[in-house]
């Protein structure tokens, strides 16, 4: 860069010593150099992806009308829907699953009772549209269940840096959703 740039044309005795030119040449060459180095790490080379194109390919299935919800902060607003990009990204892959074993119909049904308490459910009437027993239902809404806390986890762990703060992170992530009820 030093031949072939102009900074030996710009040496000039009147203005000082040409170490003093090189020595700061270079230090002006380290601190581009460093900065370009912290660039990188803070996602300099990222291809950034549009908030409206990517909601028009994943639009969200988790909607907040709380009309207290006009007056969230910014912050609160991003968690709510950080949690619900994480929930919706786990209820994607556990119907592709269900959908790759031919049992898409059943996610279909069941999938809307996996965070309903067991008092609100109504086996029969499960059992009825999906044309099994009670039992059956009862086993089906719980193998969903821990295949959606699963993947739930799987999902988180790629957000955090350390396996330990897992459960740390679904439990502010559950907080969260809680909060926009």
């Amino acid at each position: 860069m030093l031949i072939k740039g102009n900074l030996l044309s710009l040496a000039d005795p009147s203005r000082g010593r040409f170490r003093s030119l090189l020595r700061t040449a270079l230090e002006n060459f380290l601190t581009d150099k460093r900065h370009l180095s912290r660039r990188q790490k803070r996602g300099g080379r990222v291809q950034f992806l549009s908030w409206d194109e990517w909601m028009a390919e994943a639009p969200s299935q988790l909607s907040f009308y709380a009309p207290e919800g006009q007056s969230w902060s910014p912050e609160r607003v991003f968690d709510i829907r950080w949690a619900a990009t994480v929930a919706e990204q786990g209820l994607r892959r556990l119907a592709e699953e269900c959908e790759s074993r031919g049992r898409l119909r059943m996610f279909t049904v069941l999938s809307k009772y996996l965070s309903t308490e067991r008092i609100d459910i109504s086996y029969s009437k499960l059992a009825t549209s999906l044309g099994v027993s009670q039992a059956i239902i009862k086993r089906l809404l719980h193998e969903l269940r821990v295949r959606y806390r699963a993947i739930l986890r799987e999902e988180v762990a790629r957000t955090v840096e350390n396996p330990a703060d897992i459960e740390d992170e679904i439990r502010y992530l559950c907080a969260a959703l809680a909060s926009a009820q």
